[in-house]
């Protein structure tokens, strides 16, 4: 069926700020369903909160309303827009679900004539609605567990005698499993129930049996309206059923699956996906499978686009989001293009011949006193994807993309050594297990026991028992008689030079030497969808490793697999490193500035190639970059990939702390950091050397020392007196940063931070009880310099600027506190001799402005800049970077001073937004060490307006240490 001629204008429901259930995945989501439907002359007008997001960016829609996602502001939009014939809820999670049902029930769709297209309504309420699912499956013949729903205490605990213990509480209609658990004892249930009711909106949660410890796969699909299905990928968890899949480590293609198992799972899938509704979009089913007998039962469907489908759309090059948002407007998919070969059809199920991991990042070290254990309820904030050619190859570099102080599954000197900590962590999952399996392996745990306490499927211990294995058979060697076949067999099994020079007691660097002696070197293969049966066009690339030996047998059946098929080119090259996994302290504003750090590179006529190893985002869909290297940010892998394309240089400024800690290393090489020197980068970290540059341009600065020892902290306390703000160099999102008020604090907190940061300098500044905050972005191109904005914090000085609300312009302070913030910015800005951006704290106290630190780089604050202002402020400092343009050739205001009235008139003001309710045992307080997973956008008039009211009313209520 055509595109239907009578949908001219959409609305797209984003997913507002991030949350720990419902991350950046939405805004890849929603960014390609808005160019997708313009580009079929569609008019989209979108809303969302986020400001963080490249799809509030004012380009992405006709109209962007960043405004709260309540009905109260959908009307407004529908006044403002008589034209809209259609709402697209499906690319916003389920916070976009959930809007456009409410606006369903006050009658607003009907009333201003809108149409809900992409999604059916009824079946939102049939997969939601935990008894209806129940017995809309058991209609279709489709096994589930034996559960009822429950409205009430009384009816939940009657429920419970009847189906008996183990059970699982699920409450409706909620995100990322929230409220939900398994109860093993009667004495827990009481505790669960009400949680379950309470997180449920309808106040109803479905008791049913457990069965924990099966094996757990999801289905990736899209339907078109005639009834076509076509499977994108299959996601088989590596974890059991028990651990939300969000917080699972999921392998594409499902590698236990037998073919018999498959075909049954995927005509299930059409048969469910049929019978909830007819509708045309993507859609996610989960199964589980009893490992005992291959009993197979479904667990839930997502009738929208999910976090799998980014996972899915990432592990294939297939964009589902932009397929979808095709098909909610009437188009089949026969009649669609495939988008990577640009000559085959879309109605079609991608092959690969590649494998791909996923692995959750968790930031548990932000919530003291939470629960660690893994289970129903979803706890990570990010996640990262490793390609390889195999799982072992695809699992280690999805660790390496971790960030977690690891270099690839264990090989590197961290392992554990202690039995009982050992099987503890089997049996009772935490955010590191994988590694802990890693270790039982090592220490000779026999592989009955593992499976026992994890219940994880053997064929994958069997894997991770080998990479053990591994592990002892190099170190029975030295680095002069390491056999090529052996490091050639660690490479493809994805080992990190780092880890293979750990296992031979020598250097990294003498790794690298040998490999290049022995010809041991990194090839590129595309993600192609289509297992190379078809040409395919897509710059987008992982490594891997390939035997002379295996050409020859032809193993993978390939002609030319030592051919590179990335092939380089002629033209001037810009490496822009990403920003890895979200996580608290670095989330999608960082990918937000490394998106249009590349959009405007290739304004400037280079060739921009992407590094990044996050499967949620913008950065990483095939078509932003000209080139995208899908690969951990990481040193060994970009060294290898700069080698390879030979770029004019690389730009660190964008992907926050995990680009910027690697400049010391392209430093040493002797690699060109485009923009601002590593010099300058490196001076602003070493808060000694930067106070020396304060001192010297008669800038303020608190009061501070730089310690090494926990003894000489304590001798330095007496000199500044407490309260004292301890905190280490080069961290991001004030890790480890905490006030303490007495010595017995600092000592403790001392000793804390140098487990944690060997060698590291850790710096105590008197800490300024009572002072206003403040913080001003801009650009510099090492000449001039132009203040982008500046920002009071609601809260006082002690509470991390990223969990501060923050109000643009200030809202109290004195014309000379701005023009000395303004002056210090750009002494510091030409002092570091910036080019690019910079982001400078401030305290004042007693009519004094005190500079805290400065960051010669892209910055939280940014995009939340650029939408209130409307200007493409990363545009500028990206061309600037390149030195392809100086401040003089945009067009900006120099009469006026940048940080007056935002665009809409009035105030913007920045909401942090957190995550506490997936911690229930933690308290909300705020301190120098950053909470917040997400933020929102809010505009107002003037002061008196309630909501500012309000959050200033209470700017002391969170302060702790």
């Amino acid at each position: 069926m055509p595109r239907r001629q009578d949908i001219k204008s959409v609305l797209i429901i984003g997913s507002g700020p991030i949350v720990i259930g419902q991350a950046c995945e939405f805004d890849y989501a929603g960014s390609q369903a808005a160019r997708s439907l313009r580009e079929e002359g569609i008019e989209v007008i979108l809303i969302n909160s986020n400001p963080a997001t490249i799809m509030t960016d004012p380009k992405m829609a006709d109209h962007v309303y960043l405004k709260p996602l309540e009905p109260k502001y959908i009307e407004e939009i529908l006044k403002d827009h008589p034209q809209i014939d259609a709402v697209l809820p499906t690319m916003g999670g389920q916070t976009a679900l959930n809007l456009a049902i409410d606006c369903q029930n006050e009658g607003l769709w009907e009333e201003y004539n809108v149409e809900i297209i992409g999604v059916d309504i009824k079946a939102v309420e049939t997969t939601e609605d935990r008894e209806k699912f129940r017995l809309k499956m058991k209609e279709l013949n489709a096994n589930v567990c034996d559960g009822r729903t429950a409205t009430s205490f009384l009816e939940g605990k009657k429920i419970a005698q009847e189906i008996g213990f183990p059970l699982v509480i699920r409450p409706s209609y909620t995100l990322g499993g929230t409220g939900g658990g398994f109860v093993n004892t009667p004495e827990e249930f009481n505790k669960a129930l009400t949680h379950g009711l309470t997180a449920s909106p309808i106040h109803e949660v479905l008791i049913e049996q457990s069965i924990l410890g099966w094996k757990e796969f999801e289905l990736e699909l899209l339907r078109d309206g005639t009834g076509n299905i076509i499977i994108i990928c299959s996601i088989e968890n590596v974890d059991p059923m028990g651990i939300h899949t969000g917080d699972s480590i999921t392998v594409a293609p499902a590698m236990t699956l037998s073919d018999k198992l498959y075909q049954e799972m995927r005509n299930l899938a059409k048969t469910c996906m049929n019978g909830i509704g007819q509708f045309a979009g993507g859609c996610n089913i989960q199964f589980a499978v009893n490992p005992e007998d291959d009993q197979i039962v479904v667990i839930e469907i997502n009738p929208r686009v999910s976090r799998s489908s980014a996972l899915a759309s990432k592990a294939t090059g297939y964009p589902i989001a932009k397929i979808a948002a095709k098909l909610a407007i009437g188009y089949d998919l026969d009649e669609l293009k495939n988008q990577i070969t640009k000559t085959t059809s879309a109605y079609f199920e991608p092959s690969i011949d590649y494998v791909i991991v996923k692995i959750p990042r968790w930031n548990f070290d932000k919530f003291q006193g939470a629960d660690l254990r893994l289970g129903l309820q979803m706890k990570s904030v990010g996640e990262t994807m490793g390609i390889g050619r195999n799982f072992q190859e695809a699992l280690q570099k999805a660790c390496q993309s971790l960030e977690n102080r690891r270099n690839g599954l264990g090989a590197d000197g961290k392992e554990c050594t202690d039995q009982k900590e050992i099987l503890d962590n089997l049996e009772n999952p935490k955010a590191d297990r994988i590694f802990y399996i890693k270790d039982a392996f090592s220490m000779g745990i026999s592989p009955k026991t593992i499976q026992k306490l994890t219940k994880i499927d053997k064929w994958f211990l069997q894997q991770i028992e080998e990479l053990a294995q591994i592990d002892k058979e190099i170190q029975k060697y030295k680095l002069d008689n390491l056999p090529k076949a052996l490091l050639m067999k660690a490479k493809q099994k994805g080992y990190a030079d780092r880890q293979i020079a750990h296992l031979l007691s020598c250097l990294e660097s003498d790794v690298y030497t040998l490999r290049q002696q022995l010809g041991v070197q990194r090839v590129y293969k595309m993600v192609d969808t289509c297992a190379a049966e078809f040409e395919a066009l897509t710059p987008y690339y992982y490594s891997t490793f390939i035997n002379q030996s295996q050409e020859d047998k032809g193993t993978y059946g390939f002609a030319d697999e030592m051919h590179n098929e990335s092939i380089v080119t002629e033209k001037k090259k810009v490496i822009i490193l990403g920003s890895g996994p979200n996580r608290i302290g670095q989330g999608i504003e960082f990918d937000y500035c490394c998106v249009h750090g590349v959009l405007a590179a290739k304004e400037a006529g280079y060739e921009a190639i992407m590094i990044n190893c996050n499967p949620e985002t913008v950065s990483t869909d095939f078509d932003i970059a000209d080139k995208l290297y899908f690969e951990p940010v990481f040193w060994e892998h970009i060294y290898d990939i700069i080698l390879h394309e030979k770029p004019e240089g690389v730009i660190v400024q964008l992907g926050g702390q995990t680009a910027l800690k690697l400049a010391e290393k392209l430093d040493r090489y002797g690699i060109p950091i485009l923009g601002t020197p590593y010099e300058a980068l490196d001076l602003a970290e070493d808060r000694e050397r930067f106070s020396v540059m304060l001192q010297e341009n008669n800038i303020p600065y608190p009061e501070f020392g730089a310690v090494r020892t926990a003894e000489a902290a304590v001798e330095l306390a007496k000199q500044l007196d407490f309260p004292l703000l301890v905190r280490p160099s080069y961290v991001l999102g004030g890790q480890r940063m905490k006030i303490v008020i007495n010595e017995e604090e600092l000592e403790e907190h001392v000793v804390d931070v140098l487990n944690y940061f060997p060698n590291n300098n850790i710096l105590l500044d008197r800490f300024l009880d009572n002072a206003i905050e403040a913080e001003a972005d801009a650009l510099c191109d090492g000449e001039e310099v132009y203040i982008i904005g500046i920002m009071e914090h609601i809260e006082p000085a002690g509470i991390h600027s990223g969990d501060s609300n923050a109000v643009l312009p200030p809202f109290s302070l004195s014309p000379l506190m701005m023009e000395q913030i303004a002056e210090y910015t750009k002494r510091i800005a030409l002092a570091l001799d910036t080019k690019g951006l910079i982001n400078i704290q401030f305290a004042i106290k007693d009519e004094t402005v005190y500079v805290i630190e400065a960051n010669p780089r892209a910055s939280r604050t940014v995009p939340f800049i650029c939408k209130s202002y409307e200007r493409p402020y990363i545009n500028y400092a990206t061309k600037i970077m390149l030195g392809d343009k100086k401040l003089s050739d945009f067009d900006l205001d120099k009469s006026a001073t940048s940080w007056f009235i935002p665009v809409r008139q009035g105030y913007a003001i920045k909401i942090p937004v957190f995550s506490f309710n997936k911690f229930p045992n933690v308290n909300k307080e705020l301190g120098p060490e950053m909470k917040s997973t997400g933020e929102a956008i809010y505009f107002i008039k003037n002061l008196r307006d309630e909501f500012f009211k309000k959050v200033y009313s209470e700017r002391n209520l969170y302060l702790s240490k």
